[in-house]
């Protein structure tokens, strides 16, 4: 687990080298090549169905691929999962309290910490939620009970899948700032978003994923100014890309 923000993070680099996933007949991880090297901020994006949630999810280990390497530092994806975190677009809850989901997925040295789960709650503003069934709560809630319940295994590396899609401006607000702020702290990040205005305000790195593949890879601030392929360039846009 990452314990500071001055030491290396363990799972990097992350590298990896020709994924393929076959659905059929269809190649939907084509031979993806990408190495992520940087403490930062990395956000994927690209059109609907171009494989970046199948990404993300092989690189958590959810879904083996039919062929190609994953390396996580010196680890493997199996070796890995205990410094992961992985939050989806509809959080997955327990029929329990709020405080009892915290409590049920935080590391051995928290579980019966009351202060430290009080505490996590407080930073997603769910306090007065704490003995409230956790399925109970808005869209927005249950999202931010996900999110801070990842970050209670202070994990090397957080992934999120469109976390904030569909939510409320406040929890936007609140998400992106744990976001910033657990990144500051040694955590890589790496998230999917198709919100611009998201990926401008986060991102430090921009990977564009287009029919399976890394159709562009670069520093967040040259691919919104100047794109290199025409698939990113359709995409900024707005223009439809298949």
């Amino acid at each position: 687990m990452l314990k500071s923000a001055n030491m290396p993070n363990p799972l990097l680099p992350i590298c990896i080298s020709g994924l393929r996933l076959i659905r059929g007949d269809r190649a939907v991880l084509a031979g993806v090549n990408l190495t992520i090297d940087e403490p930062g901020i990395t956000v994927l994006m690209g059109p609907n169905g171009a494989g970046k949630s199948l990404l993300l999810r092989s690189l958590h280990g959810l879904i083996t691929p039919d062929q190609g390497r994953i390396n996580l530092g010196s680890l493997t994806v199996a070796d890995s999962r205990t410094e992961q975190a992985m939050v989806f677009q509809q959080p997955v809850l327990l029929r329990r309290t709020v405080l009892q989901n915290l409590a049920f997925a935080a590391p051995k040295t928290a579980k019966t910490d009351r202060q430290r789960l009080i505490q996590a709650l407080e930073s997603v503003n769910l306090l007065d939620r704490a003995d409230q069934p956790a399925r109970m709560l808005s869209g927005g809630e249950q999202q931010r009970l996900a999110l801070v319940r990842a970050l209670l295994g202070e994990p090397a590396l957080l992934i999120l899948d469109e976390a904030t899609a569909s939510l409320d401006p406040a929890s936007v607000l609140l998400i992106e700032s744990l976001v910033k702020t657990q990144n500051v702290q040694g955590t890589k990040i790496i998230l999917v978003s198709h919100d611009q205005g998201q990926a401008r305000r986060l991102a430090d790195e921009i990977v564009f994923i287009s029919n399976g593949q890394v159709a562009e890879q670069s520093p967040a601030d040259r691919f919104f100014t100047e794109p290199r392929t025409p698939e990113a360039k359709a995409y900024l846009a707005g223009e439809i890309v298949v």
